[in-house]
């Protein structure tokens, strides 16, 4: 009897980048890198307009912008009510010494973001989650493991007060972040009993067995070109269950580097969906307005995000990735009238 072996999967090397579609939950649209400054000097005219333009041409329908203090997070309300985003609210863990240095005490940085969250709970713009918070032992320099610890515990009380998911940062902290977060009613179905209502790990880069544990207790991860920068990661990758993962390109950071594990598999993306994905850039000395610019991460590289997932689940077609990564990613921050 004859073998008939099933044809993977493919995408048709002129495919329109727009049949596939997308929601960024991770983007830092508030960083003056987008109005052309670099390191505090503006090399160029702001394109914000022009990139958002490249966007919607890769098929990117809507974005989370983070913030990442109370100060940000009120830019990118701001940004998401003008273009009709959504955002985060919260305070990035190596931020976290802003709580002491607030006037009024952390007490009163607490009660501001409180206040930010129920004056853009709902309509245009509205927040859709608490973060970006969580903890950062890579970088303690900005602020120590004490001050990080004390001020996370604080803001997953405002994730319970209104029932919104978390936009959570882990970095060479992993023990201390799920103590921290079973200890404060987290450790089972995303907090859902003390009316919380679970949330992401985001540019996860840890370990499998991380990422299995924080699926285990409820949470989904978000992947980008962070998490796909070695051989051990896309292991990781191939473990995040199809209802737990979400996309992201933590723009402008993160980007897809040709020095990644994750080149190899780039490296089949179709014509058409790489002119939309990696559109040619210049450098920032030799601006030209609509062309990105290197060294910049854009949101247009979610779709290259998900191409390496396909690529890790070979017999899984490109579109059932990305419609599950859409309706997660739906269903998870509340984004209804986006279906």
């Amino acid at each position: 009897m004859p073998v008939i072996v099933a044809a993977r999967p493919t995408v048709a090397a002129t495919v329109d980048p727009k049949q596939f579609r997308f929601i960024d939950i991770g983007v830092n649209l508030t960083d003056p890198i987008f109005r052309g400054y670099h390191h505090g000097r503006q090399k160029h005219d702001d394109d914000l307009e022009a990139m958002l333009e490249r966007c919607k041409v890769a098929g990117v329908r809507s974005m989370i912008l983070t913030g990442g203090s109370l100060h940000e997070s009120k830019e990118a309300l701001e940004l998401a009510k003008k273009y009709n985003f959504y955002a985060t609210i919260g305070c990035h863990p190596t931020r976290s010494g802003q709580f002491d240095s607030f006037k009024g005490g952390p007490e009163a940085y607490l009660a501001a973001l409180d206040k930010l969250i129920e004056e853009n709970i709902q309509g245009t713009g509205r927040v859709v989650a608490v973060g970006e918070c969580g903890l950062d032992y890579d970088r303690t320099h900005f602020s120590r493991p004490e001050t990080q610890k004390k001020h996370f515990r604080a803001q997953l009380s405002l994730a319970k007060k209104y029932h919104l998911p978390l936009f959570l940062h882990s970095r060479a902290a992993h023990a201390d972040f799920v103590q921290i977060l079973r200890e404060e009613g987290f450790g089972e179905d995303g907090g859902r009993a003390v009316g919380a209502k679970g949330g992401v790990v985001h540019s996860h880069t840890g370990t499998a067995d991380e990422a299995i544990e924080l699926m285990d207790m409820g949470f989904h991860i978000g992947v980008n070109g962070c998490s796909m920068k070695t051989a051990e990661q896309l292991t990781m990758i191939k473990t995040i269950r199809p209802e737990k993962i979400l996309f992201e390109t933590d723009a402008p950071w993160c980007s897809l580097t040709s020095t990644h594990a994750s080149k190899q598999h780039l490296d089949s993306l179709p014509a058409s969906l790489r002119a939309a994905y990696f559109p040619l850039a210049t450098r920032p000395e030799a601006f030209v307005y609509g062309k990105p610019v290197k060294g910049r991460n854009e949101p247009t590289a979610i779709g290259g995000v998900a191409w390496v997932v396909h690529k890790l689940n070979p017999d899984i077609p490109f579109e059932k990735i990305t419609e599950k990564a859409w309706k997660n990613t739906v269903g998870l921050f509340g984004l209804e009238e986006l279906q």
